[in-house]
């Protein structure tokens, strides 16, 4: 397998409210050759409200976030882990997320490659095609411990999954690029 094989960066991030502009936690891993290479963890003040539901999930309040910078005066840092290669995300509400944190601010999106784990999962392991493909349920069955709804222990998770899934399958990052886009059950698999 080429060293490009399991060179990617994971991002995850965490909301304030229901508007997927509100971020206010962003984390990202990248890693080499299947190792972690670098992480960046910053809390973002959203300048939005906290909605209880989603402090009750991640702990992150505006008392936390009061000194924080805000999506504009981090963007430029984001936007140098996300022109590095593909970024990978478990489901797309990261990847929404940062659209919607751009838009809000008129903040021009950089060109990305998007490699959702979640699609990753529900190919890989056929068992967890139609349910149990969250991110939670699969670090659980492949032994992954995190810190849950921490956005850089999440993006962390999504990276070890994906892992786990070149391991299984032995398709490489751009293998799975492709692979995504396919149906869940390969034709050839599907015959019994």
């Amino acid at each position: 397998m080429d060293s490009s094989a399991a060179t990617f960066t994971s991002i995850d991030v965490e909301t304030a409210n229901v508007d997927l502009s509100s971020i206010c936690q962003i984390g990202v891993v990248q890693f080499e050759d299947g190792r972690i290479v670098r992480r960046w963890n910053v809390l973002v003040n959203p300048h939005d409200y906290f909605d209880d539901m989603n402090v009750s999930i991640h702990g992150i309040d505006e008392a936390r976030v009061a000194d924080a910078p805000s999506f504009p005066e981090v963007h430029e840092r984001l936007h140098a882990y996300l022109t590095n290669g593909v970024i990978t995300c478990h489901t797309s509400f990261d990847r929404s997320a940062i659209q919607a944190a751009h838009d809000k601010h008129g903040i021009t999106v950089p060109e990305i490659t998007w490699l959702d784990t979640a699609r990753v999962v529900r190919r890989a392991w056929p068992d967890r095609a139609r349910a149990g493909f969250g991110l939670g349920s699969v670090a659980q069955m492949l032994g992954i411990e995190f810190q849950h709804h921490d956005a850089e222990e999440d993006a962390r998770a999504a990276g070890e999954i994906l892992l786990r899934a070149i391991k299984q399958t032995g398709l490489s990052v751009q293998d799975w690029l492709r692979r995504i886009e396919q149906p869940i059950v390969a034709k050839d698999q599907d015959k019994g």
